[in-house]
Parts: structure tokens; sequence; C-alpha cells
């Protein structure tokens, strides 16, 4: 046992893979990046930072029993994130819908203008309805945490270490992947409808499996 935490290897397995697996928080900020640049991919990435941070505090104190013991609450968080998700998604799709219907080469006429905090605020939410993410938190993550440890909060704070770091690297990667695409995406306008319509697409299947999510 390191620090109360049971498994330490099954653990940082297991992250790895859940942060690798497709997700509306790691679509959207190469989304960001990729129409706005590195900067913008990062104001997201650190939206997902606060609200991951927030999900693991809420684990460490309990939530996930709170959550079992109303039922309830969980559908009304589950479908409120549901419903932002897709309309996030159906958002995407109209802008889609433009971009393929302007005239001339270049997209960047239909595409809005960037306010400077708006990724941040976007990826906080979508990080806090990630369905991916709440079940990993409230369900997953607190299972290794001996509750006998005597120093709890330690063991839950190299837990979430582990996790952001894991997290920053993997998004990481994608900024700087997705700005490599922004040069493709100005230049080839029909590129970047049908682009941008697939994340429009893909937001809606995540708010529809979060709609159909279980807490365990």
């Amino acid at each position: 046992m390191f620090y109360g935490i049971t498994d330490i290897a099954t653990f940082l397995a297991g992250t790895i893979f859940i942060v690798l697996l497709p997700g509306p928080n790691s679509l959207y900020v190469m989304a960001v990046a990729s129409r706005w640049g590195v900067p913008a991919g990062y104001r997201g990435a650190f939206g997902i930072f606060l609200g991951d941070t927030v999900l693991m505090v809420l684990s460490a104190t309990g939530a996930a029993s709170a959550l079992r013991a109303n039922p309830t609450l969980f559908l009304v968080l589950k479908y409120a994130g549901a419903l932002y998700l897709a309309w996030l998604g159906i958002g995407l799709l109209r802008s889609a819908w433009a971009m393929w219907r302007a005239r001339g080469g270049d997209a960047d006429g239909v595409q809005p203008e960037v306010d400077a905090s708006r990724p941040f605020r976007t990826a906080l939410l979508i990080s806090l309805m990630n369905p991916k993410a709440i079940l990993f938190f409230v369900s997953f993550f607190i299972q290794f945490v001996d509750a006998s440890y005597s120093h709890p909060v330690l063991s839950f704070f190299i837990l979430g270490a582990i996790v952001q770091f894991c997290s920053a690297l993997y998004l990481s990667i994608l900024i700087f992947g997705g700005a490599r695409l922004a040069m493709q995406f100005r230049r080839r306008r029909r590129f970047s409808a049908v682009a941008t319509g697939g994340v429009g697409g893909l937001f809606i299947s995540f708010g529809a499996k979060l709609a159909n999510a279980t807490l365990s």
C-alpha cells in the first residue's frame, strides 16, 4: 500500500485507459485548438482541469454515496448534462451547415469571434457533465483509497495528481495536433465544415450516452 492507495499500478493503468478513451472533454479541446489556436486550447484545458478537480473533491467528500442515496438528483444532473451536450452538438452542426453554404474559400468568415473566456467556461461545464468523468470519479476513483488510512486527504491528492498529469499530457498532444489542423481548416472550407459537423454529431452521441448512463 502506498500512502493509503491500495493498488497504485492498477489505478495508473486504469487512468491512462480512461483518459485515452474519446470523450467530450478531449474532443472539445482539440476542436478549440484547431479553430482558434494553442492559447484557446489551453484555456479550454484549464476549464477541464478545474471541472475534474471539482469532481474529485465531490468524490472524496462522499458525493457518490449522496447520488446513490438520491436517484432523483442523479437523474436531474444526468439529463441536464445530456441536454447541454446535445445543445453544443446542434450548435456545431448549424455552424458546419453555415460553413458549407458560405461563398468563397475562406471559412473564417462564418466562424464566430471567440471570447477569451468562453473556451474555459464551456470546457468547465462539459467537464462537470461529462459521463466518463462523472462515472470515473464517483465510482472508480474512490475504490483505491484505504478507508482505514489515517490521512485519506493525502491519498486523494496523490490520485488526483496522477489523473491531472495524465490528462495534461494527453490534452497537450491534442492541442498541438489540433493547431496543426487549423491551417487546413482555413484553406479548405468544406473540409472544415465536415469536420465541425462530425464533432457536432459526436457531441449529440455523448449526450445520448449520458442520458443512458447508470451509477453503479
